[in-house]
């Protein structure tokens, strides 16, 4: 497709991704809901009232909103539907009244990016993440439990997840503060109160609940999940190994886990990836019935680590797995899963599907996982020489990326960016 706006090849936002986030500006500091294309954000507060096709015409108040929720909460229909007239209205065109609709565009409704300050795209209700991807369970597994025992005997059967902080999501290049928490030393000696030493990282991406809330009581099943999934972000869930290993027995993460968790900004729509679907990877044994579903919906997205130290001058690239090969279980299925007790599910829950890691350590997604916890130090290249880390140090600063691409366009996540303060006075 064809814009009127230009933008190079390699974009991560062409008029096929269109993808949704919160912006404000200097001149206007109020949350308001953009579209990003090129190197500019549309401002679709400014344009709400075309869109008037028959699922919208009512609904034009949700494209006047600080967050997204509103629109959020509409069915997938109507989320195609505002898809394929943006589309229209931003492709490139020669009649007179849409030439009108063009200029209105260029004159009042277009902001650089550059001059945009970003938001949480979403009022963010509740928060899961799991542990989808088997080759990040197998390596901790290794790692803590040896290789004879890398998968809990549940894992092969069902999605497994853990309730998060809700507060706590952060958007991307929001400072992380180290956290303090108790630790144990060693196994014979008692716990102490300080930073964590083991600070670290979980590559992952997440999914943003859309559509109408399902009663209490009322399972979403696989057929219909895809219509409850809005779209896909970045994130990075910033762990505590030596706080999570200590409090993790009986309940699982809580502190190691609770103090931060980021988020890329822009919202990339299911329709928008729909040309990078591949296969659905094959589970043995196969899963339960309520979990299986014929049509493929796993996403071919490449996926990037990179590290950046005080002493660097630009970041260096650590890993590079990707979604469709590295994860096991499917947003679908993780959805699905998550309402299979009759969970009510609500628009701007957002769920993760853990660490993203292959068997090679070039697709590990976590700093346990590229260190060996701790053993085999990661040298970065700096000015001076070079610069060791097996876990973050204060000022250490890490960025996420993620695309799909084809011959023709790049459908790009931004960035999930993150740099790690100090931790606060005890």
């Amino acid at each position: 497709m064809k814009s009127f706006i230009n933008y190079s090849k390699d974009t991560d936002f062409p008029i096929e991704n269109l993808p949704y986030g919160i912006f404000s500006t200097k001149d206007d500091p109020k949350h308001r809901i953009g579209v990003a294309i090129g190197d500019f954000v549309l401002d679709l507060s400014k344009i709400s009232h075309l869109f008037n096709g028959p699922l919208l015409k009512d609904k034009q108040d949700a494209f006047k909103q600080s967050v997204l929720n509103s629109f959020m909460e509409l069915n997938h229909e109507a989320w195609t539907e505002a898809r394929k007239l943006l589309q229209h209205i931003l492709s490139a065109k020669t009649n007179p009244a849409d030439m009108e609709i063009e200029n209105f565009i260029k004159e009042k409704a277009l902001t650089k990016i550059s001059e945009c300050q970003m938001h949480l795209p979403a009022r963010i209700g509740d928060y899961t993440d799991f542990y989808c991807s088997r080759g990040h369970a197998n390596n901790m597994g290794k790692l803590f439990r040896g290789k004879d025992n890398e998968l809990p005997p549940n894992w092969l059967h069902l999605p497994v997840g853990y309730h998060g902080r809700a507060s706590s999501v952060i958007v991307s290049s929001t400072p992380v503060t180290r956290p303090n928490g108790q630790t144990q030393p060693a196994n014979d000696k008692p716990p102490i109160f300080g930073p964590s030493s083991k600070l670290d990282i979980e590559l992952e991406m997440a999914l943003f609940v859309g559509g109408p809330e399902n009663p209490l009581g009322k399972p979403i099943p696989i057929s219909e999940a895809h219509k409850r999934i809005f779209g896909l972000v970045l994130m990075n869930d910033w762990s505590a190994r030596d706080i999570q290993k200590w409090e993790y027995f009986p309940l699982g993460p809580f502190l190691g886990k609770s103090f931060g968790t980021s988020i890329s900004p822009w919202i990339i729509t299911i329709d928008a990836l729909r040309p990078f679907i591949v296969p659905n990877v094959v589970q043995d044994p196969e899963a339960m019935p309520y979990l299986r579903h014929a049509d493929a919906f796993n996403f071919n997205v490449d996926l990037e680590i990179l590290y950046k130290t005080p002493k660097m001058e630009k970041p260096e690239l650590l890993s590079t797995p990707n979604m469709s090969k590295h994860l096991y279980w499917n947003i679908k299925q993780m959805l699905t899963h998550h309402a299979s007790n009759g969970c009510n599910l609500r628009a701007g829950d957002l769920m993760g599907t853990g660490t993203i890691s292959g068997n090679d350590p070039k697709e590990f997604g976590s700093l346990v996982e590229l260190s060996w916890n701790g053993t085999r130090p990661i040298d970065l290249k700096t000015k001076d020489g070079a610069d060791s880390r097996c876990f973050l140090q204060d000022g250490d600063e890490i960025i996420l990326r993620g695309h799909c691409h084809n011959e023709e366009y790049r459908i790009g996540f931004g960035e999930c960016a993150g740099k790690i303060l100090p931790a606060p006075p005890q």
